[in-house]
């Protein structure tokens, strides 16, 4: 399959996920071979998927907060696809809506499984990608790392993010390495069905919030995803780019009642 990563071998953590599946669609589309990451057994679904679209694909469960499993599986998949081009560090739980239910060892395991889990499989690539003098990181954040929106160990985790992916770009960008950051708000993804079961409305009273007047889209995610990696983007590091419908520009709704005009 041709196209402008023809060649590359891409990582996607979380691949089995709604944003993981565009990611390895929208690669795998533009000629990568997707070495797909995932602690779910949808990986196995996503497999048959990508292969059926003819798209070359390896594939390993992991959890990405444990450092020797995580290794194992990069050497995998190295193995059978050959070196990392361009890892996207997708994955990401949140299990605790506020403080007051935070208990430590919660507070511990969000951080785990999202901060430590992007270091764990930057770790893992770096090395090869210094020695080729050429590779791209892509860390996907939150609209939550930059604001207080609830689940406090999550966006912790990922206000993190931000400052690893400055410090990998600062570092390593002698060596042609590239590290950027996408911030996304609100994305239809499974993850809101369980709410939607319980309140159908729910995305839409979360909209009003949104300047464009609705949530994100995980292709639209995988697209930003694509240009970051690209080499139309290749001037680009160190940045955190928020796609989230507007939502980090400001409050409209705020704003709208302060002028008391409404927007």
């Amino acid at each position: 399959m041709s196209g402008q990563f023809s060649g590359k071998v891409v990582a996607i953590t979380g691949a089995a996920g709604g944003i993981g599946r565009e990611l390895c669609l929208g690669f795998g589309r533009d000629g990568a071979a997707i070495a797909a990451l995932d602690r779910s057994d949808r990986l196995d679904a996503l497999v048959v998927e990508l292969e059926a679209a003819g798209i070359r694909v390896a594939a390993a469960k992991a959890e990405i907060g444990d450092a020797a499993g995580v290794d194992a599986a990069f050497a995998r998949l190295s193995g059978t696809l050959g070196p990392i081009d361009i890892l996207v560090n997708n994955a990401g739980v949140s299990n605790y809506p506020n403080f007051r239910v935070t208990t430590p060892a919660g507070w511990a395991s969000d951080i785990n499984d999202n901060l430590n889990g992007a270091y764990n499989c930057a770790q893992a690539v770096l090395g090869p990608m210094q020695e080729r003098r050429a590779g791209v990181i892509i860390n996907i954040s939150s609209v939550n790392g930059v604001s207080a929106l609830g689940d406090p160990a999550y966006s912790a985790a990922k206000a993190g993010m931000l400052a690893l992916t400055r410090s990998l770009a600062v570092e390593y960008g002698k060596f042609g390495i590239r590290a950027n950051t996408v911030l996304p708000g609100t994305v239809r993804t499974p993850i809101w069905d369980h709410r939607i079961a319980k309140n159908p409305e729910v995305l839409k009273v979360l909209a009003r919030w949104y300047p464009l007047g609705r949530i994100v889209e995980p292709a639209e995610i995988a697209r930003v995803v694509l240009f970051l990696a690209s080499d139309a983007a290749s001037a680009v590091t160190g940045v955190a780019l928020p796609v989230d419908c507007g939502l980090s520009a400001g409050n409209g709704v705020m704003a709208g009642e302060l002028t008391v005009e409404g927007f």
